[in-house]
């Protein structure tokens, strides 16, 4: 819960976003975004949800065009046809079961360098804090992933 209220107050005053990173096969990242300009509403997300199958769900109109809601080793993932970047958004809940949406396309895209130093810092109670590039960064380690909070360094 104290890592959950860290998270909010720091990207309240967060010029950007906290990104949750996944390990791919092969070593490579899957990067999530809290924000992302797909917008659903949680209750077509629930919905969504509850149809997912391994290979996609049925196709459900939704606010941001058609969805279909596939069942991953990661947990639900809702495919947006009709969206040119941000085609794609994880559910994940708190621990109070609130949904919550990772988004595939957002504001802060980090080189792979970066987004390794990231993981490598990560802690379950958070790692230290670095400085990646223009921002500062506090890795935790979750049942998803890496979850990193960025904000933006002071200029020197």
């Amino acid at each position: 819960m104290a890592v959950a209220a860290w998270m909010i107050a720091t990207s309240a005053a967060a010029d950007d976003n906290v990104l949750l990173i996944q390990m791919q096969p092969g070593g490579r990242y899957l990067v999530w975004h809290t924000e992302g300009e797909s917008r659903i509403t949680d209750d077509e997300a629930m919905e969504l949800e509850f149809t997912a199958r391994p290979g996609g769900g049925a196709e459900m109109q939704t606010s941001a065009g058609p969805a279909r809601a596939h069942e991953t080793s990661d947990g639900v993932t809702i495919r947006l046809s009709a969206a040119k970047e941000d085609n794609a958004l994880l559910i994940d809940r708190d621990n109070c079961g609130h949904i919550r949406l990772w988004h595939a396309a957002g504001a802060t895209n980090l080189p792979e360098d970066q987004i390794t130093d990231i993981v490598m810092s990560a802690l379950p109670g958070g790692g230290k804090r670095l400085t990646v590039g223009s921002y500062h960064v506090k890795a935790f380690i979750t049942t998803l992933g890496v979850t990193a909070t960025l904000w933006k360094a002071p200029a020197k």
